[in-house]
């Protein structure tokens, strides 16, 4: 994912900035830090460092706006009650009228960040606008978009905050001073951080759509939502509990374009169950392969349960099921 990709155009033509959208959510975040039990430093360069649950408490709601500023301003994300899976009925819901944009352009966390090597590298996933000022992946090539913006935000799911270099690395990237770039820490341990992955049913719906080979023009609404798991005391069960929510109690909604003949194709392929490596906690996948992510069927990572509505017929087809017994053994029921 950090090789240079094609050139992308600037903008799509209707498409909004997503640093602009996002300017105003992250503002807010920043006045309600103390509420919202975030810490605020001043890091490397004058980096801004917004601590969401490494030495700050942060909490789900903390998380939730992470969310929405990972979705670049095109998102709505919600905590609330459901019933799909009655002991653990908290749920993390997304939905957006700009899905391709809101997901795969802001919100997947496709930047591989590396600094340093042997025992004290630095390594994180990067999601949130500041990817679409980078366009350091060549998915941007392929929605040609990139945008323009004097300041950058990512989100990083990490428990350590980045070094010098890589804080050059990534200001030069996004094309920013590194005073103007903004950092968000959320360890998938954290509350704010589980609840930031969560929120990401759709997100995961939209980059498996695209790896099926779905044209993404043809994706005009979206919602996804997955139950919120309880913390874990290390980061691989946090790991596995972030990632089951999605894959065994995790739904989306699409609403597409075409012919109903590709819009049940999609529905049948979409969920998770259709993965040669569904049917056991992802911890356990993981360790059987011995670490190898990559290892993984690509084809696991999507919502247990689908539906896709074919919007020039009306007609909608579903596919998938949610796993509870599955869910209450990762959670530790």
């Amino acid at each position: 994912m950090g090789g240079t990709p094609k050139k992308a155009a600037t903008r799509t033509k209707g498409w909004p900035s997503l640093a602009g959208l996002t300017a105003p959510l992250l503002h807010l975040l920043l006045a309600d830090a103390v509420a919202l039990r975030l810490e605020l430093r001043e890091g490397p360069r004058g980096a801004r460092i917004v601590d969401a649950g490494i030495a700050a408490v942060g909490g789900i709601e903390a998380g939730r706006r992470i969310a929405e500023i990972c979705m670049g301003g095109l998102g709505t994300v919600a905590v609330e009650s459901g019933a799909a899976l009655p002991r653990w009925p908290m749920t993390v819901s997304a939905r957006s009228s700009h899905p391709v944009l809101a997901c795969l352009a802001s919100q997947y966390a496709g930047w591989s960040l590396s600094a340093g090597a042997g025992k004290s590298a630095y390594r994180a996933m990067a999601s949130g606008p500041g990817r679409a000022l980078a366009v350091r992946e060549p998915l941007f090539a392929e929605l040609g978009y990139r945008d323009k913006g004097a300041a950058a935000v990512l989100v990083l799911e990490t428990d350590r905050e980045p070094p010098a270099p890589l804080i050059d690395k990534i200001a030069r990237d996004c094309n920013v001073k590194p005073q103007r770039l903004t950092l968000i820490l959320t360890p998938t341990r954290s509350l704010a951080g589980a609840t930031q992955i969560v929120a990401r049913a759709l997100e995961v719906a939209l980059h498996k759509t695209h790896a099926l080979g779905f044209p993404l023009k043809r994706v005009i609404d979206g919602w996804g939502a997955a139950p919120l798991p309880p913390p874990a005391a290390d980061f691989l069960s946090a790991m596995g509990r972030t990632n089951d929510a999605i894959l065994y109690g995790g739904r989306a909604h699409l609403f597409v374009t075409g012919d109903d003949g590709a819009a049940r194709a999609l529905a049948e392929k979409l969920p998770s169950g259709a993965s040669r490596d569904h049917g056991k906690p992802f911890a356990e996948t993981f360790r059987s392969y011995k670490g190898d992510f990559f290892a993984i069927d690509p084809m696991l990572f999507s919502p247990a349960a689908v539906t896709v509505t074919a919007l020039d017929s009306g007609r909608s087809f579903h596919a998938g099921a949610i796993d509870a017994d599955l869910i209450d053994r990762s959670f530790g029921c």
